[in-house]
């Protein structure tokens, strides 16, 4: 696996940079947004949907969900999670270490790992950085993350220096583990750790140079979007990314809204998730290029107007706003599907306009263009 960087911003006046992740199977035009496949399924999408009207290049997996449920015995007789769920680009497998996180009430930390309370049936499991390398070679993700815990915030400085410093030292646990072993389904897997430090500058300034001193193929931003503001968040990007290598994918993990992820491009991201696009589909609310719709408003009821100007994602047919507001209105799960699939289709648009921005030299023009627009209510 390897990077290779192909434009950046000329104009000079934002970090934005437009590249090629190469991996087994096959190329990732960046910057990218990764649709989130928590269970081995994108919420209410089919696979050939993904691939085909969406025109995602690689999705996400999670190692947490994933070895609770349907587990690793299964897992490794269908072969992979990619035979297992007829995906074959690539994918990604959050490590755990957030669904960790969000456990507070039925986890506990020690330096060997952490030990947690099962929600589907309360039974008690232990995550070590070695276990998690271990589960995720048998899921069979091209990248792979490394166990890390995720701060809440706020945090204390104390007890923000004390997480990090133990991600650190599962880092190079991980790394060891993923170097003793090799991939289970011939295809090449690859290592990326992760930053964190909470919103202290010193602290993510230590984490971004211990990072990028492991020379991993790649490297994430961990630990934002929790509750943050969002110009702290920006501000720990735009310093985390002054320190990483520039050779390497940067991946900002579980961001975010369409707005945080042009400024997050434009200081120099690559890499994005974030179960936004399915999430807020299944509750009405749609992004487009003109702004957010909340399809539930009765305004939409009479409106025939098409969801948005290019029909492509939904195979060419063209779904009114009126339609989708009845599917919502009388609890149709179609309504659910189309929702996911607009937003799904909308947030790959976004990243891929920004490339070709990013290529032809008007990405800063266009983004602060799109910026006032895209986070307004309609």
């Amino acid at each position: 696996m390897h990077f290779e960087l192909i434009q950046k911003d000329t104009s000079g006046a934002t970090a934005a940079r437009a590249g090629v992740l190469h991996t087994g199977r096959g190329p990732v035009q960046t910057p990218i947004f990764m649709p989130v496949g928590t269970v081995a399924t994108v919420k209410s999408v089919h696979p050939h949907e993904l691939k085909k009207n969406i025109k995602a290049q690689i999705i996400l997996a999670n190692t947490y969900h994933l070895y609770l449920r349907p587990g690793m015995k299964v897992m490794e007789e269908a072969g992979g999670v990619h035979k297992f769920m007829s995906w074959d680009g690539p994918m990604l497998t959050d490590s755990g270490g957030y669904q960790v996180f969000s456990l507070a009430g039925n986890r506990k930390l020690t330096e060997e790992g952490a030990l947690f309370q099962s929600h589907i049936d309360g039974s008690r499991h232990l995550f070590t950085p070695e276990s998690v390398m271990d589960i995720q070679r048998t899921i069979g993700a091209d990248i792979c993350m490394v166990f890390d815990e995720c701060p809440p915030y706020p945090s204390t400085y104390s007890y923000a220096k004390n997480s990090m410093e133990l991600t650190h030292r599962w880092l190079q646990r991980c790394i060891k583990r993923f170097s003793e072993t090799g991939p289970k389904y011939g295809v090449e897997q690859a290592l990326f750790p992760i930053v964190q430090g909470s919103t202290y500058n010193d602290l993510r300034a230590d984490s971004a140079k211990f990072i990028a001193d492991q020379d991993m193929p790649g490297n994430a931003i961990g630990g934002l979007a929790v509750g943050e503001p969002a110009e702290k968040m920006y501000d720990m990007i735009e310093l985390v990314n002054e320190i990483l290598p520039a050779t390497k994918p940067r991946y900002l993990m579980g961001v975010g809204t369409p707005v945080n992820i042009l400024e997050a491009i434009a200081r120099g991201v690559d890499m994005f998730d974030c179960v936004m696009p399915t999430r807020n589909g299944r509750h009405g609310l749609l992004f487009t290029r003109h702004g957010i719709v909340n399809i539930k408003n009765e305004k939409w009821k009479t409106d025939f107007s098409a969801l948005e100007e290019d029909p492509v994602v939904h195979g060419g047919t063209v779904y009114t706003k009126g339609y989708l507001h009845h599917l919502f209105k009388a609890d149709e799960l179609l309504g659910l599907q189309i929702a996911s699939l607009h937003n799904l289709a909308f947030y790959l648009w976004l990243v891929t306009q920004a490339r070709e921005h990013i290529m032809n030299g008007t990405f800063a023009a266009w983004k602060n263009e799109m910026i006032p627009v895209l986070g307004k209510k309609l």
